[in-house]
């Protein structure tokens, strides 16, 4: 039997090194077959070369784009390729942790689980600010949607084969692989782990690239945000009839006096707002149907070594 470590790789060359070293000691544990499938996702540095250099030592298929196209077509172009019996999704940093890859096997191999999905215990030396958001990222996206994600959930994961059809089976354009790997089902065991620090390089997740990343996992997870659009403009509907006639009253029994220019600007000022909210996210909603519907790849591969 066979196991694929897949390894998405953007501007990793000094933590491949220890990446092999490390993760060769533990996969050889697993007594399969060893294939490592790595994505460069347009490294701007030697990571290229880097790869090359390991190509004799290990069995290794390395897929080069020909730019950057993203973690998520990273990790599907390495999905398409991987032809183990056992798929597992690796950071090259080593911030998942390889000793854990002989018990993710036996997860799969003696307890009956399909998956084998981690998370983060804590988050140690990460901003606390980025950790807020994230720590409530999951409890609305848990909360509105229909998939469930566990906080401090990675996309360090192994699956059975059957699994990784059924995820390839999805042909969407904008993917959110903690979603999908929800979504689809299939029995699988939470294995948690306390934070680790990257091992060399700089992590290459800013928060606005976590921002973007989170709309994306709401939006195409969940159409709640659309039916609080229509909530939104029942109430300020609602609010605004009641206004009238509050106007009308007052305007029959008191006269119209000229005055209100503050409280008719803020209510323009509020309903604007409230428009410009909503037509945002009908055209969030419309831009990934957009996209989807234009059906390009999700990635282009400029050599296959």
């Amino acid at each position: 039997m066979k196991l694929s470590i897949i390894v998405p790789c953007y501007n990793e060359e000094t933590s491949l090194p220890y990446f092999f070293t490390e993760t060769q000691s533990h996969a050889s544990k697993t007594n399969l077959d060893v294939e490592y499938i790595c994505i460069n996702d347009g490294s701007k540095d030697q990571t290229l070369n880097t790869l090359l250099k390991f190509k004799n030592e290990l069995n290794l298929t390395i897929i080069d784009f020909s730019r950057n196209f993203g973690k998520e077509s990273a990790i599907l172009a390495g999905l398409q390729e991987a032809k183990g019996d056992y798929i597992v999704i690796m950071d090259a940093d080593l911030q998942d942790p390889p000793f854990l890859l002989p018990e993710m096997v036996n997860a799969l191999r003696l307890e009956g689980y399909d998956s084998v999905a981690t998370y983060r215990v804590d988050r140690k030396g990460e901003p606390k600010i980025r950790s807020f958001f994230a720590r409530n990222f999951y409890k609305l996206i848990n909360r509105i949607s229909d998939v469930d994600i566990v906080d401090g959930a990675r996309d360090y994961r192994m699956m059975k084969r059957s699994m990784v059809d059924a995820i390839l089976s999805l042909n969407e354009y904008h993917r959110f692989s903690k979603g999908i790997f929800a979504w689809v089902g299939f029995k699988t065991k939470l294995l948690p782990f306390e934070n680790v620090e990257r091992v060399a390089g700089e992590t290459k997740w800013s928060f606005w690239k976590l921002f973007k990343y989170a709309i994306e996992g709401i939006v195409a997870f969940t159409t709640v945000p659309l039916r609080i659009s229509i909530l939104f403009g029942l109430m300020v509907s609602v609010l605004a009839f009641l206004y009238m006639i509050y106007v009308f009253v007052k305007a029959m029994l008191f006269g119209d006096p000229v005055a209100g220019y503050p409280s008719m600007m803020v209510i323009i000022l509020f309903l604007g707002g409230i428009q410009l909210l909503s037509i945002g996210v009908l055209g969030e909603y419309m831009s990934k149907t957009y996209m989807e519907v234009k059906h390009r790849p999700n990635y282009i591969v400029k050599n296959k070594y």
